[in-house]
C-alpha cells in the first residue's frame, strides 16, 4: 500500500492520460462508426460493400499490430505525429468497426415501417437515417456501446508500445524502480475497474431512461 501512496501522483497522471485517450478515441470512433453504418445500410451496393469490407478488415486485425505499423510506418512516408495523436487515430479507426456493427444491429431492429413512413414524407435517405432511424437505433444499443467503451479503455493499455505514457506504462515504470509488481499492478487494475464500473453505471442509467422515454 505504501508504494502506491508514494507514487500516487505518477499513477494519477497515467490515469488522466488513459481517460484522455479513451474519450478522444471514442469520439473519433463514434463519428467514423456512424459514417460506416450509413455506408452499410446504404441503397448503393458499392458503399455497402466498402462498409462491410471495413468492418471485416479491422475486426480481424490485432490493434497492437496497427499501432506499431502506424507509429513506425507513417514517418517513412512523411507523416509524422506525436505518439498520443497516433494512438488516438489508430484506436479510433479500429474501434469504429465495432461501433458500426453495434449501430447496424440497432438499425436492423428499427421497424421497416419507420423508413417507409420517412420516405412517404419526402425525406431523403440521409434525412431519414439521421432524423428517424439512427435516433431509434441508438436507444437499442446503449449497453453494447457501453461495452465497447469499456473494451476501448482496456485497449488503450496497448498504447504504451508506441511510447504513450498511460496508466499501464506508468505502472511499468514505477515497477522498474520499486520491483513490487503485485501491489503496483493491482492498484492500476483497480483504477481500470473503477473506470469500467463508472461506464457501466452511466450506460445502465441511460438505458433505463431511454426505455422509459420510449
Amino acid at each position: 500500500m505504501s508504494v502506491l501512496l508514494d507514487h500516487l501522483p505518477e499513477l494519477w497522471q497515467g490515469l488522466v492520460a488513459t481517460l484522455q485517450l479513451t474519450v478522444a478515441s471514442f469520439v473519433g470512433a463514434a463519428v467514423l462508426g456512424v459514417l460506416i453504418t450509413a455506408m452499410r445500410v446504404s441503397p448503393v451496393g458499392v458503399l455497402r460493400a466498402l462498409g462491410t469490407a471495413y468492418v471485416e478488415t479491422f475486426q480481424n486485425l490485432p490493434l497492437l499490430v496497427l499501432l506499431v505499423l502506424a507509429f513506425f510506418g507513417l514517418p517513412e512516408i512523411g507523416i509524422k505525429a506525436e505518439p498520443l495523436v497516433t494512438a488516438i487515430v489508430v484506436i479510433s479507426v479500429y474501434e469504429a468497426a465495432y461501433i458500426a456493427e453495434a449501430l447496424r444491429s440497432g438499425v436492423n431492429a428499427v421497424g421497416k415501417g419507420q423508413g417507409e413512413a420517412a420516405r412517404a414524407l419526402g425525406l431523403t435517405f440521409r434525412q431519414s437515417l439521421w432524423h428517424v432511424i439512427l435516433p431509434q437505433a441508438l436507444r437499442t444499443v446503449v449497453q453494447p456501446l457501453g461495452n465497447i467503451v469499456i473494451a476501448l479503455t482496456m485497449n488503450t493499455a496497448l498504447a504504451g508500445a508506441i511510447s504513450v505514457v498511460d496508466l499501464t506504462e506508468e505502472a511499468k515504470r514505477i515497477n522498474l524502480v520499486e520491483a513490487q509488481p503485485i501491489a503496483i499492478f493491482v492498484g492500476a487494475g483497480l483504477m481500470y475497474a473503477l473506470i469500467a464500473a463508472g461506464v457501466g453505471f452511466v450506460t445502465g442509467r441511460l438505458e433505463r431512461r431511454l426505455v422509459m422515454v420510449r
